[in-house]
Order: structure tokens, then sequence, then C-alpha cells
């Protein structure tokens, strides 16, 4: 089921009503409903794979139990490893499986011997990669003795499950979620106002800003040896817009949708195209796995505390897994290498942490040595987003190339020009809000609130009245969804 769907329109207002005005007493009951509404989320999607979210579920829950008892270290490992290698089995069957083959398949035709294997045809489970390192996080801290497992297979269920960020994030802790669940929620006005605003620019970014930069950004990348080499920037910035929006999106959809219920979810993304540099940016983008491959493979790989051999192989780890993570294609990992090798300058100056803080901090604009950080920054972004995009490595190494061609100083054309200048309006709008709320958890947070109740009411409806008439309307899937 899509945030941006009829059915979704239907579904939440339906839950929210039983959730606070039929069981709200009972917090037993309400997490019942909550993994029932939960499963009847993600099944609308496809029923079948609802059983490898529940055997997730059982393994986990059970494994957790069976760490507190055991004592032998030895066995305690092979608990672990035995969530590890089925959680991790059943992502690597169903994301890799064809992968894999196809790249033994080819290193085996470069040596001159030709073999033969089968693929198969398999569906790639939506958010997989997210519920699996949610559970996966709960046993590894269960083992580390940093969290007591819950009898409570009730509220488990409900935290693996959780409808808001089940199948795009943010990826949560048990630490941070889990505890939530036993608590007794009570309506608060205040939280649901607030939750209803960040849902509502979540949907801006989503419908209005992604989906229309979706349309020229596949026009162009689809068809790039079709265009000049100042057309394919613009296909770059389009594609660049739209995965912020479209991702940023649906986590603002996310956390806001759980606040309606009283829950708290973490930010996963904070302004990152307004960082100075790239430790900055993998700071705020999607907060939620970066922190989660520090604090599972990076930390325990030795970080950054060994020596320059050592600080180097383990950013080039991260990143690479990072971008494994997103998808069974070169591409991926080509974009993820290529983060390390901009990352890798500032780790080994130590100046990572140069840029901790908010940009521009109480002031209105950037100065000038910001503003340039900003764009440099931004850039290379950009650039590295061809590789994410591109269907394979060829497709991104040709696209690149004729950028920097003399096509570059041509005027771009492409079909429908007129309606992407007022997509390209929106952008400026777009980024103008978030400017303005940079210090704040989401772009309108804080916007308004100390305006007149009709000015600020009038502000909202503008809102609404841009995605009714602007909005892409077919229900696009979110980027994410594939990850």
């Amino acid at each position: 089921m899509l945030f941006n769907s009829i059915d979704f329109a239907l579904f939440l207002p339906i839950v929210f009503v039983l959730y606070w005005f039929v069981i709200n007493k009972k917090i037993k009951l309400q997490n019942l409903l909550i993994v029932l509404s939960s499963y009847i989320f993600y099944g609308w999607w496809d029923w079948r794979f609802l059983s490898l979210i529940i055997f997730s579920t059982v393994i986990d829950y059970f494994i957790g139990l069976s760490l507190l008892k055991q004592e032998n270290e030895t066995k305690r490992k092979l608990l672990l490893w035995t969530s590890l290698l089925i959680n991790l089995g059943f992502l690597g069957f169903f994301k890799y499986y064809n992968f894999f083959i196809d790249n033994f398949i080819t290193a085996f035709s470069f040596f001159g011997t030709e073999i033969t294997a089968n693929t198969l045809n398999i569906i790639l489970p939506v958010g997989i990669s997210f519920y699996t390192f949610q559970t996966l996080s709960y046993s590894i801290d269960i083992y580390r003795r940093k969290l007591e497992p819950t009898t409570d297979f009730i509220a488990f269920s409900a935290f693996v499950s959780f409808f808001p960020q089940l199948v795009a994030g943010p990826i949560e802790r048990a630490t941070h979620l889990l505890p939530q669940f036993y608590k007794k929620r009570n309506f608060s006005y205040h939280g649901a106002v607030d939750g209803m605003r960040q849902i509502l620019w979540g949907l801006f970014k989503k419908i209005v800003i992604a989906d229309n930069c979706a349309a020229y950004a596949n026009l162009i990348f689809n068809n790039s040896a079709d265009y000049s080499g100042s057309t394919l920037v613009l296909g770059a910035l389009f594609f660049t817009f739209q995965i912020y929006g479209d991702f940023s999106g649906y986590s603002d959809i996310a956390i806001g949708t759980s606040r309606l219920f009283g829950f708290d979810l973490k930010q996963n993304f904070a302004f990152p195209y307004f960082s100075r540099d790239i430790a900055e940016f993998w700071r705020r983008w999607h907060i939620s796995l970066s922190t989660w491959f520090r604090d599972y493979l990076y930390i325990p790989l030795g970080g950054s505390r060994g020596g320059t051999w050592m600080k180097i192989r383990n950013t080039f780890i991260i990143f690479i897994v990072s971008g494994f993570w997103h998808g069974a294609n070169w591409t991926y990992i080509i974009w993820g290498a290529l983060n390390a090798i901009y990352f890798l300058p500032l780790l080994l100056t130590k100046s990572n942490r140069n840029n901790i803080d908010v940009i521009a901090q109480g002031n209105c604009f950037p100065t000038i040595k910001e503003l340039f950080l900003m764009l440099i920054t931004f850039g290379l972004t950009v650039f590295a987003w061809i590789f994410f995009r591109a269907n394979n490595i060829e497709h991104a190494l040709d696209y690149i190339a004729e950028i920097v061609s003399p096509s570059l100083f041509t005027i771009p054309m492409f079909v429908g020009m007129f309606d992407a200048f007022i997509t390209v309006i929106f952008i400026a709008f777009f980024l103008l809000i978030e400017w303005k709320g940079r210090e704040s958890k989401y772009a309108i947070a804080t916007l308004g609130v100390n305006w007149r109740k009709p000015v600020q009411y009038a502000m909202y409806y503008c809102l609404i009245i841009i995605i009714m008439c602007y909005g892409n309307f077919s229900e696009n899937q979110f980027i994410y969804f594939q990850f």
C-alpha cells in the first residue's frame, strides 16, 4: 500500500479511529491492532511475502530469549550467527541471487570457459532490507548485552512490522522504538497536528517535487544518447531532487503518521543538500542506515582507531557495502566507492567532523566560504548520483562522457521544456522553505507558528492546492521500495 494512494487515504483514518476511540484503554489491544494493520498494509502489495516477516519475527524473538538465558559464550555466538545467517540468507537470496549467478557466468566467460546456470524470476519483497536490518540490530544488541529481550511477542511483532516505517524506514533500533510499545499512549492534539503538518510536507516533496522530477529524469536518462551534455546535466539534477524528495518525503510521512499514533521515530534526513563536505552529507542523509553501518560494521572493524591502511580499508568497506545494500548492480557499488573516495581525504586529515553544526546557524545567509563548500559538495553528490541512476556502468560512463563534451555549452532541449520550467520553480520554492527551516526537524515544523491562525492555515491550504493542482497522482512507487 502506497502512502500516496487512495487505499492509504481510507486505511489510515479507519485504523486511527479504531486505535484511539475503540480500544484506546488497552495497550495490548492497541499493539495487536498495529500488528494486524501492518500485515494488511504490507499484504496489500503481495500477501505471500507476509510469511517472511512473520518468520523473521518468530526467529529473532526466540533467539533473543535464548540469548538471555545462555551464559556460554560459544553458544551465544552460535545463536547470533543463526539470526545473521537466516536473515541475511533471505535477503541475499531474494536480492542478490541473480546478480551473483550472472557475474559468476561472466567471470568464467572472461577466461574462455562457457558455463550455464539458471537464473530465477525472483520478486524482491518490498522493504526486506529495512525490516531485516531492524530485527538484526535487536539480536546484536541483546548479544552485546545492551538490551534486555522482550517477553511480549505482540509488542515485538508490532516493533518489527510497524506499518509507517515498515517498507522504507527509518530503520529503528529496538532500544528506541520497542519500549514505546510497553507504555500507555495518550492522544496528543499537539502531536497529531504536528504529525499532520509533517505528512503534508512529505506529500509535497513526494507528489510535487519527486514525481514531477521523475518524469524528466526518466525521459533524459532513458534516452541519454539523444541529448546534449547540457540536457544530461539537467537530467542529473532532476534525479538529484527526485531521490531526495522521494525518500525524505517518505520518511516525513512515516514519522508524521507515527506521531498520530503516539510514537516517536528518529529523524532520517537533516537537509543533506546544504552540507559543506561529504562527511556532513552522510551525517544528514539516510541517518538511520548510516548510523546502522557505523555501529554494527564500521566500529566492529576498528573504525578510525587503527593506522592509515585500516582507516582506508574500513572506509571503503562501509561505503561499498552501503552501495551494495541499495541494489544488485555494479553501479551501486561504484557509487559507494566514489563516496568513499570523497570521504577519505577528510578522514585522513582529521577534518571529517569540522562541520557538525547547522550551516549559517542563526543567520539568513551563508558566508561566501560556506556557499562555495556547499556548492562543491552538492556538485560531487550530483556526479555520484549519475552512477546510482544509470542502468549499468557503460550507461553511466557514456552519460558522463557526453556531459564533458562540447555539447555541454549548448541550450538544453527536450520534450516538455515548459512543464519542466514550472517544476524548476517548485524546486526553487522547495529549497527556499528547506533553507528557512533547516534548524528544525523538518522544513515547516516551525514555519508560521507565530503567525495569526488565518494566515497560518492559509499557508497549509496553499500547499494543499499546489499538491492537488500540480502534483503527479500516478501513484508512483517510492524509489526505496526496490531496496
